[in-house]
């Protein structure tokens, strides 16, 4: 695949996915605008890209205008990759409505602030492209799942509502579905499972650089699991 030109935004640029993510994309050619709640990369970002630290995508302003940076910076916006996020485990019982409250807010409200705030530019160009990180807990649920799996079920049906409006716009939305993503975290928090099973996220992030492509340009509004063997 061929990004050469292509001014591609990451949020949740920090996190695992994130970082591979990037390194992707920029071994394809594309130039990077990093966004993140942390004030400095955790790694050291692929060569010629910008990165935003300190953004609070809870936040239109604040997306607004890092999207407005990003392009004056850079020229133009060409696609939005939405990896911010998080996971909390919490059964129901004995649970808060905090915790619910924090899931939408980290899941998707972050993903739909910063569609919002992309669009205005994505609209300017042609062959634009939003991939959004779902998640197949949203398929089907476990217990202690709920909030994050409601949250993620919330960035499924944000995907194919927004790639339906889009359509006739030439912008394709997408999302893809990740199992269990092999992360330190993950196995720290899982040290018994067998790692060989989940998806390594450099996998997960050659998916997405499909979906940015313009290869992809016939795939909108699709929810596309990424699971591994698990």
């Amino acid at each position: 695949m061929n990004l050469s030109g292509k001014v591609l935004v990451i949020t949740g640029s920090n996190g695992a996915l994130g970082q591979a993510v990037a390194a992707a994309l920029s071994r394809y050619g594309a130039r990077l605008a990093l966004l993140d709640h942390g004030q400095t990369p955790s790694a050291a970002p692929p060569a010629g890209a910008l990165h935003y630290g300190g953004i609070d995508l809870t936040q239109a302003d604040a997306a607004r205008s890092a999207m407005e940076r990003v392009v004056k910076e850079a020229g133009r916006l060409d696609g939005l990759i939405n990896v911010a996020g998080g996971f909390h485990w919490e059964k129901l019982a004995g649970g808060t409505l905090e915790s619910w409250d924090s899931m939408y807010r980290i899941n998707l409200r972050t993903a739909v602030v910063s569609c919002q705030a992309a669009l205005p530019y994505l609209l300017q160009g042609s062959g634009g492209r939003i991939v959004n990180v779902g998640a197949m807990g949203a398929v089907k649920a476990s217990a202690g799942m709920g909030a994050y799996a409601a949250s993620k079920a919330g960035v499924a049906k944000l995907t194919e509502a927004l790639a339906d409006e889009l359509k006739d716009r030439g912008i394709t939305v997408n999302a893809i579905l990740p199992s269990i993503l092999d992360t330190p975290k993950n196995r720290a928090d899982m040290a018994q499972a067998d790692f060989s099973r989940w998806v390594a996220p450099v996998e997960a992030a050659e998916v997405i650089a499909f979906l940015v492509s313009d290869e992809a340009r016939a795939v909108t509004g699709a929810l596309i699991p990424v699971v591994g063997r698990v």
